[in-house]
């Protein structure tokens, strides 16, 4: 490892053996390990056998533990960030301290790993190319419904996190905003023994949680089908060109095309040049 260096390290979301060795081995060499949670980090920690200097950093010290932390990059050690759990500065504290290790002229380097995130999408069998990341939604309903509204067109699926205590609700605003038959995928408890995924239908998110209160224990990531959207047939998407490339530079003639007629771009640019060759 190289003194001088921050690197931020993914940790488990829960199941301890899901870290990777070259996780273990920058812990194992840090001089100095920044922890959300000190009392939850040694637990991992000791689980390893990794004996580590363990310094504080949450939302409540960022600033002051920051400029801490640099001024031992400064000295020359090595810093290793972790979180509670998963990837740090992914709705975690970790974001300010890589900017102004950045700044202050210094090394930072990915450790990448668990992210409930990117577990969540992939037991999803959610199909959508694209996604739209929102960490945890406002925690009032209307500042809650405001933002679910303004995504309700969007044919990215919508994947957020949840608290228990909030998940109800949040998915009554979800059925009331986006209508009974938006498929969703609740994924509970990721890696832990209490592990669950199940997917329904929208109208049927806030039923299911209350049929059982464990249902509604633990953290959640929830995944929201996008918006169908309807694309015109290919004669149509041809008319709309028709009137675009005399107008416009080609790119800019496809990206309008692709958002009015709701095709995929690479059909439409391929359509686009076709048009072109043909009218010489």
């Amino acid at each position: 490892m190289s003194g001088g260096t921050l690197y931020v390290v993914a940790t488990p979301v829960g199941n301890l053996r899901d870290i990777t060795l070259r996780a273990l081995d920058v812990l194992r060499g840090a001089d100095i390990v920044a922890a959300e949670d000190t009392r939850h980090s040694r637990i991992l920690l000791q689980h390893y056998g990794i004996a580590a200097q363990l310094f504080a950093l949450h939302e409540h010290n960022e600033q002051a533990a920051s400029e801490r932390l640099v001024g031992w990059l400064r000295e020359g050690k090595s810093v290793a960030l972790i979180s509670d759990a998963g990837t740090p500065a992914i709705c975690d504290p970790g974001a300010l301290l890589v900017r102004k290790v950045t700044d202050a002229g210094f090394t930072v380097v990915p450790v990448p790993g668990p992210s409930a995130l990117a577990a969540a999408l992939s037991v999803s069998g959610i199909a959508q190319a694209g996604f739209r990341f929102e960490g945890f939604l406002p925690s009032r309903h209307g500042e809650r419904s405001a933002l679910l509204e303004k995504l309700a067109a969007s044919g990215e699926a919508l994947v957020f996190y949840e608290a228990p205590h909030r998940i109800v609700e949040a998915m009554r605003d979800v059925a009331q905003c986006y209508g009974a038959a938006r498929g969703v995928v609740l994924c509970r408890e990721l890696t832990k023994h209490f592990e669950s995924v199940h997917r329904c239908l929208s109208g049927e998110a806030p039923q299911w949680l209350e049929a059982d209160a464990n249902r509604q224990r633990g953290e959640f990531v929830v995944i929201v089908e996008g918006a169908k959207i309807e694309t015109l047939p290919e004669e149509e998407i041809a008319q709309v060109l028709t009137m675009l490339l005399p107008e416009l530079p080609l790119k800019q003639a496809v990206a309008l095309a692709t958002k009015l007629t709701g095709a995929k771009r690479n059909a439409v640019y391929a359509l686009a040049l076709k048009m072109q060759e043909q009218s010489g």
